[in-house]
């Protein structure tokens, strides 16, 4: 499971079950609302990404995200307009009110899930970039404003990706991240990174980091998390 919020906003109950339904076996947390007025009286700010129907009631799926991106408590929750209007001057006002992405309806679950994930790698706001100066543990240092990281006063060489995966585990002592996770925060920009490619980082990073490698313990069928002592 993942810690993303994701509210889905049409006027078609059945749609909203099935998409809550399809969302959450992807491990998602969702709530769904049949209207914008319902909407709005949901604490938006919480949500990583909104669902938003443009064909809707008094307040249309435009009007809604406008007034999202008005306050400057939601102004940045990313939207992905759902809707059966696909023309071109439709799909330009969505993109100038600041939508992160179109789906035109019918539309495949498999696309809007794809799409979903691509948005929140792009938008959602890490770990990594919510963290004080430096992180200790016991003599292990990681200098985040340098991007540093040394073990009694010896700086360890470690790759980019290798830094930003030491960094969420050990920020998140105890907590587990599985390979969605970690590609979500670490390779957010990156389309195609097998689940292998974390492995092999995971498993250079042990050897780099000598005896703290093995407070990185793999949880079978979970993923990954940094467990003190």
């Amino acid at each position: 499971m993942n810690d993303y919020r994701i509210l889905v906003v049409d006027d078609e109950e059945d749609l909203c079950e099935i998409l809550k339904f399809n969302l959450e076996n992807e491990g998602y947390e969702v709530d769904t609302a049949n209207s914008a007025e319902e909407a709005m009286k949901m604490d938006i700010s919480s949500y990583h990404l909104i669902l938003l129907d443009v064909m809707m009631g008094e307040i249309s799926g435009f009007k809604m995200a406008n007034i999202l991106k008005k306050d400057k408590k939601t102004a940045k929750v990313p939207i992905i307009f759902i809707t059966a209007k696909d023309t071109e001057n439709d799909t330009v006002t969505g993109f100038n009110l600041g939508a992160d992405d179109y789906i035109s309806k019918p539309f495949s679950l498999r696309e809007v899930i794809a799409r979903v994930k691509a948005v929140l790698r792009r938008t959602v706001t890490t770990e990594t970039e919510r963290v004080p100066e430096r992180l200790t543990y016991q003599s292990l240092v990681i200098d985040i404003t340098k991007k540093k990281v040394s073990i009694d006063d010896e700086e360890v060489p470690l790759t980019k990706k290798e830094f930003e995966i030491l960094l969420l585990l050990v920020q998140n002592k105890g907590r587990v991240f599985s390979r969605e996770d970690i590609l979500a925060r670490i390779w957010r920009d990156e389309v195609y990174v097998l689940d292998r490619t974390i492995d092999v980082n995971i498993t250079r990073l042990r050897k780099k980091i000598g005896i703290y490698g093995k407070r990185i313990v793999t949880r079978l069928g979970y993923g990954y998390c940094f467990e003190a002592e």
